[in-house]
């Protein structure tokens, strides 16, 4: 989701983004980016604060977590609003592919969780250890009992590296691992094993777990990098890249499937299916898939490791997690999917990755899960009747298919491809201005989005 200076890879350059591009079409083009971004929405009446002396409790100070305080501290008068998360650092997660790409340093991802927190909003710098939501309380890592009339949970996802035998997240960067999703300074350290890859070329592995996962396109977008840098190194003939897929699709939106199977046909991109990662030797650069046939073991000059991820500890031991269904295993949040209220504890609300819902594990989807759930809040705090507000399983994707272009792939629950700008940006067409997005305008949005003004 951002913007380097340039798209210079070790001397590379993509070819002039202005080229064959008028100064007027780039400016409408530029326009749209922002528009899109919400950055340069129509001015609309804000609604009546609404006086309280409720207690809210947010569960989390991710991109969720802080989007939702903001709103919260907007639309209430006289609420007691406490945040709770130990993290000093917020990271800015859709940053980590432009940084494993080698376009940005490990510290374009980094920022300060203070500086997006609310004035009057209560900051208790600990972990969640336990919900109670039959005594209507939450217990820090410290032992703190703190007790709320409402509860956001917004605790996010648990990067479960530790199911995958013999992974190492401290090797990340050697001997040809790589990991994009641990940290900034992991995604940095996957670039610069990505790099001394593409100058010799050799065989690279991608995939996916098979579970649910944040950003699903992310292991796909970065097959696509490793490609282009590889071309541009003239080391892709002397190359051979696997994506290896979960399950008998690309991408959960037929469509969209189908669009990037295409692409990586025409790229000689290798794609297997029904590989799940079990097992890894760093040492020896060997990886072992679960099949369908059994396990099978490929040998790698270069790997992305996805781990597997489930709804954070917290979260997946408590009573407020499905206990049926396939948001039960890994322990996702039990909520309406169209109004992020908890089915069986009508006073707790679920947004962002936490939520067992079909779509929505992007921060684009926080975006329009943080207004809906607030809506409803404020209707049962006003006691007026429950709000029309509903979240359509909104779901965005920048699918990055090489330097300097993108796809801007939008959906929702039914699959249905949603684009903002229908005429302008065509979802599946790599475009220039959808490169732009990624890497200019979202970053301005999500810090908006933070903040409440988005």
């Amino acid at each position: 989701m951002d913007a380097p200076r340039n798209t210079t890879v070790r001397g590379e350059r993509a070819s002039s983004p202005l080229s064959g591009i008028g100064r007027r079409r780039f400016l409408q083009l530029g326009a749209a980016s922002l528009a899109s971004a919400g950055l340069l929405s129509a001015c609309s009446g804000k609604p009546d604060r609404i006086r309280t002396r409720a207690h809210i409790v947010i569960a989390g100070a991710g991109a969720a977590g802080l989007t939702t305080a903001s709103r919260l501290a907007q639309r209430l008068d006289g609420a007691r609003i406490t945040i709770i998360d130990p993290r000093a650092r917020h990271l800015y997660q859709p940053g980590f592919t432009l940084i494993a790409a080698g376009l940005q340093p490990a510290r374009y991802a980094v920022s300060r969780t203070a500086d997006y927190l609310p004035r009057d909003v209560n900051w208790i710098e600990a972990g969640v250890a336990e919900f109670d939501p039959d005594a209507n309380a939450v217990v820090t890592t410290a032992g703190e009992r703190v007790s709320y009339d409402y509860l956001f949970a917004a605790v996010g996802i648990d990067l479960d590296y530790d199911a995958i035998d013999g992974m190492d997240v401290s090797l990340i960067g050697q001997n040809g691992l790589g990991s994009v999703f641990h940290s900034p300074e992991a995604a940095e350290a996957t670039w610069g094993a990505l790099d001394r890859f593409a100058e010799s070329g050799g065989d690279a592995l991608f995939q996916r777990p098979d579970t649910e996962m944040k950003c699903a396109g992310a292991p796909l977008k970065y097959t696509f990098i490793a490609d282009d840098i590889l071309r541009r190194r003239g080391t892709r003939s002397r190359s051979e890249l696997t994506y290896a897929a979960h399950n008998n699709a690309l991408f959960s939106v037929p469509i969209v499937s189908e669009k990037v199977r295409m692409l990586y046909q025409d790229r000689d991109v290798r794609t297997v299916y029904s590989h799940v990662l079990k097992s890894i030797d760093p040492g020896a650069r060997r990886a072992v898939f679960d099949t369908p046939e059994g396990p099978v073991e490929k040998a790698y000059d270069f790997i992305n490791v996805v781990p597997p991820m489930r709804a954070a500890h917290a979260l997946r031991h408590s009573p407020l997690a499905w206990t049926s269904g396939p948001y039960a295993a890994d322990g996702w949040a039990e909520v309406d999917r169209h109004t992020l209220r908890h089915a069986r504890y009508p006073n707790v609300f679920v947004v962002g990755d936490a939520a067992g819902v079909p779509k929505g594990k992007t921060a684009a989807s926080v975006k329009w899960q943080a207004p809906v759930a607030v809506d409803h809040l404020a209707a049962d705090l006003a006691g007026a009747a429950p709000s029309d507000s509903r979240y359509d399983g909104y779901t965005s994707c920048p699918l990055i298919t090489r330097l300097g272009r993108a796809m801007l792939v939008e959906f929702a629950y039914q699959d249905n491809l949603t684009p903002s700008f229908p005429g302008v940006i065509a979802p599946l067409e790599e475009l220039w201005i959808s490169w732009v997005m990624k890497t200019i305008a979202l970053k301005p949005t999500y810090v908006a989005m933070l903040r409440g003004d988005a």
